[in-house]
């Protein structure tokens, strides 16, 4: 065998070994669900994401909910990472998701099989990041998306994500409210989309401002439930807010105010 063959064989046996190990890292209790997780065409997704460069390391969940886990994650340089995957078993979460995308003039041709709805909620966030970024509104950098898995940039330090509105409430509660309701106007007017569910358990403090996050339900300005879901969010922020004593807008003034009637 010559030296050149030699090495491609010990290349490709290196990645096959990543592969297979590439939950080494994994916390306490995390491999009961690892399969769950990580079905097979998921595996190789992941694989595929370590091979090209995007991914060197996949360590352990750092959050997990009905229709994805988020995984922490790093580059060959040690930069963090969170890796989103969404269930492709989630039946329940597929019934509901139909109505954020269906009336999204951005999303047509839908195909209703799970694993295509999942691919195609994995794309909706992946765009909705990108367009609330170019739109100046703090939300995780979206990084590169393949099938049920979103790659994206990492809010904490080192494995621990930053705190969420819920977990630590803000040091200047008005400063914070000022803010983020400059970043729903931002979310309308320049990226034309809406959150859809934007609460204090979807928004960090991080570099002490707040920073939004999870936005795969949320949806174009044109969709039918744009405004009723602005709405929701107004209602939501106004009422963890009054709770913190600032003297909120009220909600239907507002809303006013983010839609420019």
């Amino acid at each position: 065998m010559t030296n050149k063959a030699r090495e491609r064989l010990t290349h490709r046996e290196k990645m096959v070994e990543r592969r297979d190990k590439m939950l080494i890292h994994d916390r306490a209790n995390e491999r009961a669900t690892v399969e769950e997780v990580f079905d097979q065409t998921t595996r190789m997704v992941v694989f595929d994401l370590l091979n090209s460069g995007i991914l060197y390391e996949v360590n352990g969940a750092v959050s997990s909910g009905k229709e994805a886990k988020v995984y922490w994650a790093t580059t060959k340089e040690g930069t963090d990472l969170a890796v989103k995957i969404y269930l492709t078993s989630s039946a329940e979460f597929k019934k509901g998701m139909l109505k954020y995308i269906e009336g999204d003039p951005r999303f047509k041709n839908i195909k209703r099989d799970t694993r295509s709805l999942m691919a195609l909620w994995a794309q909706k966030e992946f765009r909705n990041l990108r367009e609330a970024s170019e739109a100046k509104v703090p939300v995780p950098k979206p990084i590169a998306v393949k099938s049920n898995v979103v790659v994206m940039e990492f809010i904490g330090k080192a494995g621990t994500p930053a705190p969420s509105l819920k977990e630590q409430p803000p040091k200047n509660p008005q400063r914070t409210y000022s803010l983020l309701i400059t970043y729903i106007k931002r979310l309308y007017k320049k990226a034309k989309i809406v959150h859809g569910d934007l609460s204090e358990y979807n928004i960090m403090i991080w570099k002490g401002k707040p920073l939004i996050f999870d936005l795969s339900q949320s949806v174009s300005v044109e969709h039918p439930m744009a405004q009723f879901m602005l709405n929701r969010d107004i209602v939501n922020l106004n009422r963890f807010f009054s709770r913190l004593n600032v003297n909120v807008t009220p909600t239907e003034e507002l809303h006013k105010l983010v839609v420019g009637k």
